[in-house]
């Protein structure tokens, strides 16, 4: 029997974008491996429902989990990038009975601060996600990516500009808000923190406090890497997913 993996992706992207090029290395059919799960942030790609104002990473993971049920009454495996991984840490903590061990790629239990989302916020409000497209193909990526790489790229580029305003905006609140460093000790979940060593949003320290802080984490930093490591990594991140999903079977 295959393994359910839910996929989460992070902000101004698809799941698809986001976590493609690992699904396509993992494999689809009735004879995979896993039955991959993906869902998308309000707002972002297809999704064309309502978006809350007030939105939270909790309302998110509730969501994730209602969306799963759907399909599946038992627990499954996670993964998810940036946003995607707190929402990973918020069903660690809200629905720890439905998650088998999770990857966390990218994130933090804080990213940033609620000043800087707010901020980040408004630029979208006065001026659209095609602002952001710019600088976030810098913070985003490792050097020299975009060469190697360029249509992945590409991908995930015009998938942040296509995001509504309404849906990117709402997600910065949640990120604003989002705070759980000191609840980490309660996950007692199998946890890989990855982190990208060129990752100025969330640097290899922010993943280490999620892997030191859980009860049963480890620490992984993938050298040229930045912010999107299913992307710009996919054959490790699947190695990792294959890895944990034995480890949690056993």
């Amino acid at each position: 029997m295959s393994t359910v993996l839910v996929l989460g992706p992070s902000l101004g992207t698809t799941a698809a974008a986001c976590w493609g090029p690992v699904v396509d290395l993992l494999g689809t059919g009735s004879d995979a491996e896993f039955e991959v799960v993906a869902w998308e942030l309000p707002g972002h790609g297809a999704d064309r429902r309502p978006v809350p104002a007030d939105l939270t990473i909790a309302d998110l993971a509730q969501q994730v989990v209602d969306a799963v049920a759907e399909r599946h009454d038992g627990p499954f495996l996670y993964a998810g990038d940036s946003v995607g991984g707190q929402v990973g840490l918020q069903l660690l903590l809200d629905h720890p009975d439905r998650v088998l061990g999770a990857v966390l790629c990218c994130t933090g239990a804080r990213i940033g601060t609620t000043q800087s989302w707010a901020e980040r916020a408004a630029q979208v409000r006065a001026s659209g996600t095609a602002s952001l497209v710019g600088p976030t193909a810098s913070r985003w990526f490792a050097p020299g990516f975009l060469e190697r790489r360029p249509a992945v790229g590409a991908a995930l580029l015009h998938a942040l500009r296509d995001t509504g305003t309404e849906g990117y905006t709402a997600v910065c609140g949640a990120l604003g808000a989002f705070d759980v460093r000191d609840r980490l000790g309660e996950v007692d979940r199998p946890v890989v923190a990855v982190a990208g060593a060129h990752d100025a949003v969330c640097p290899p320290e922010s993943l280490r406090e999620i892997a030191d802080g859980v009860r049963d984490g480890r620490l992984v930093v993938l050298d040229d890497v930045a912010h999107q490591a299913p992307a710009e990594a996919p054959e490790e991140i699947a190695r990792i997913v294959r890895d944990l999903a034995r480890e949690v079977a056993r």
